[in-house]
Order: C-alpha cells, then structure tokens, then sequence
C-alpha cells in the first residue's frame, strides 16, 4: 500500500450505534502494545463473514481478497472461511473461537456487531492475531482496519445526480449507524455537486442482507418518485428493482453491473485484497502490531466500478477530475459549506470536518427527505 492512515482509538469512543447493532461507548483498547512473534514458514488466515460469500456486495469483496490472499501465498497460506454469522454475540462468539481452537494464526472479522465478541476471544487467545473491520476496539493482539469509503461514495453520488431527471434519489440503507449516516451524506453531496437540485429519500431495512426486504424497500421508492437508486444494503435486488423498472442504479461493494447492466451506473466498491495480503505477511514474517488502519482511496482499499454505457462522458471526466483532486488532497468530501436539514450550518466554508467527527455523524445533510429514526 502506498500510504497509511493509523487513528488514535480513542476517536470514535462517541460513536453511537442504532437497531440492530447497539451502542458502543467502552474503552477501545486495553492499553497493551501489541508486540509481534517471531516470523514463521506458513500462516493460517481465517476469516467470518456476516452475509454469504456470493452476495454479490459486502462478504464478495472480502472473499475475493481472501483468494488473492492464497494466490499471493500459495503453499505458504491456509484460509478458511464461515459465512452468514448473525451479528449476535454468543453465535459470532463460538464462529471466532472455532478457528481459535483450530489454532489458527490470524482471524479476521468483518462486520461492526463482531467487534465485541471479537475482542472477547481475543482476550482468551493472546498467541492468536485478531482483526476487526468497521469497529473502534483494539488489544495488544487485536487490530481494527477500515476505509475511507466517503470518498468514493461522493464519486457515485455525481454520477447519479448527473443521471437523475427528477431530482430524487432513493437509497436503500440497513442500519441508521454513523458509518451508513456518513456515507449517505457524502453521496448526495457529490449528486448535488453535480446537479444543485438533488434530493434524497432513504428506507432503512435494519438489515445488512434481505434481499425481500431491499426489493420491497427500492420498489417504495420508486413509487415515491425516484428514478436512481442506490444502496447500502449487500445484496444486488436493489439494482434488480431498477433493472425493470428502467430506472437507474448505484451499487455498493462489489461491482454488481451483471444483475442489472442497462440500469448500472457505477458502485463505490471496497478493495481488501492489498490490505490483507500485508498483514498476513507481516504475520509470516514476524512483523505483525496491533493498530487503527482509515485507509484513503490514495491506498487502494476503496475505488468505483467500471462505469455503465448510460454515464456521458462529460459526467465520467468530472469524476475523474475530482478522484484526482481526491488523492491528492486537494479536496475533501466535506468541506464546508455543509448545512444539515433544519438549514443549520454544520462545517463552515473553507473547513473540514475531523475524523472523530465523522465516526460519530448523526445527522442528515441538507436535501435528505426524513428522519433519522430515534429507536
């Protein structure tokens, strides 16, 4: 990877979890270090998955790096995967443990609600290396890693506010968490970047895969006039949705463009293969330390997918054009002026906002039609 972010854990103590997910307010760390073993000839990587390795979002892009993982490796890397593990403490618990007592090497976890349980058994196997993706929580053989996914969701929200003759676009979200706030926000930021009169009707399933669930929900938005949707939800029904309905879509995760080809306009996707490939060889060769991983899109872990035959070239020369100005820092997805729903001025012009305040975003940017629920 190219560059590094590494973030105190402390900044996200604040950030405070809805449904399905809880609250997370404890400590992030056990105050450790996290000294390295010594390197060793084959390391034997695991992985818990909360959705199906096929879904064709969220799990498809960690089990993908998981092969570039053995393909990187060969004869020098065993991994093992369990898919489909509720965020449910006790069933996400016995997952981990299950590859602990199997003695693997490094274990990682890729969803928010495994966080405690991952730390949990990280406690009881100090020898082991834990990774946990999305969370706050750290111990001296536990890390947490994740990506700056704002910034391609920004990228996407150009190319459906460009599309978008109504001026409305409905976005499918599963949990109304600071992540899914804040991504939300970026995209229709970057809609309006593009088109000024852009709005937003989002529909929280409270799930991260049900793809009944997503179809009724993109199919409501639809009827509210929509003719873009979007998602941030795993599986691709929104797209589907979409597709015959001869609407337009922006997928999340993976590139899904084969559910919906006519529909698809791009999808702000995730790249783990390079981040996963480094901490198993750190592993190897006896490098490994517990750390907070924000990943920029300069490093690779977040990119767009291809773009469909509907973008205009114009509109795919302004993302570009921002992408760049993006890794090179020249431009922050929310730099002010940013107003939030009531009209209130919420990052001033010329500034930007922290990344503790980011991990804790619990409001709606300007444009957003509804409420964040309260329960």
């Amino acid at each position: 990877m190219s560059r590094w972010l590494r973030i105190v854990a402390t900044l996200a103590v604040g950030v405070v979890t809805v449904a399905a997910c809880g609250t997370g307010t404890e400590s992030q760390s056990d105050g450790s270090s996290g000294e390295a073993r010594g390197g060793q000839d084959t390391v034997k990587a695991a992985w818990v998955y909360v959705g199906p390795r096929n879904d064709g979002g969220w799990t498809t892009a960690h089990d993908n790096a998981r092969l570039a993982v053995e393909k990187e490796f060969g004869d020098k890397v065993e991994t093992a995967f369990v898919e489909s593990v509720p965020e449910e403490p006790a069933a996400a618990a016995r997952a981990i443990e299950s590859f602990a007592r199997k003695d693997f090497d490094i274990i990682f976890t890729t969803s928010f609600g495994f966080m405690d349980p991952t730390l949990e058994i990280a406690k009881k196997y100090p020898d082991i290396y834990f990774e946990h993706c999305s969370g706050y929580k750290t111990a001296a053989n536990m890390a947490n890693y994740f990506g700056a996914m704002e910034e391609a969701k920004f990228l996407a929200g150009m190319a459906a506010g460009a599309a978008s003759e109504e001026n409305l676009i409905g976005t499918v979200n599963a949990f109304p968490i600071p992540e899914v706030i804040r991504l939300g926000n970026a995209f229709l930021l970057g809609a309006q970047a593009v088109n000024p009169d852009a709005r937003m009707k989002v529909v929280f399933t409270n799930s991260w895969f049900d793809p009944p669930k997503e179809k009724s929900a993109a199919e409501s938005l639809l009827d509210a006039g929509a003719d873009v949707l979007s998602q941030d939800v795993d599986s691709p029904a929104t797209g589907q949705v979409a597709g015959s309905a001869n609407a337009k879509w922006v997928g999340y995760n993976s590139d899904a463009s084969e559910f919906a080809p006519e529909a698809w306009l791009t999808a702000p996707v995730w790249d783990w293969s390079g981040y996963y490939i480094e901490r198993v060889k750190a592993v190897l060769d006896g490098t490994w330390e517990s750390q907070s991983y924000y990943g920029p899109m300069a490093d690779g872990i977040v990119e767009l997918a291809p773009f469909g035959p509907s973008v205009a070239p114009d509109t795919i020369d302004a993302i570009e054009a921002t992408r760049d100005d993006i890794i090179q820092d020249r431009f922050d997805v929310f730099q002010g002026p940013v107003y939030d729903q009531s009209g209130k001025l919420m990052v001033g012009k010329g500034e930007t906002l922290k990344l503790d305040e980011l991990l804790s975003m619990d409001w709606f940017v300007e444009g957003i039609e509804g409420k964040l629920p309260t329960s």
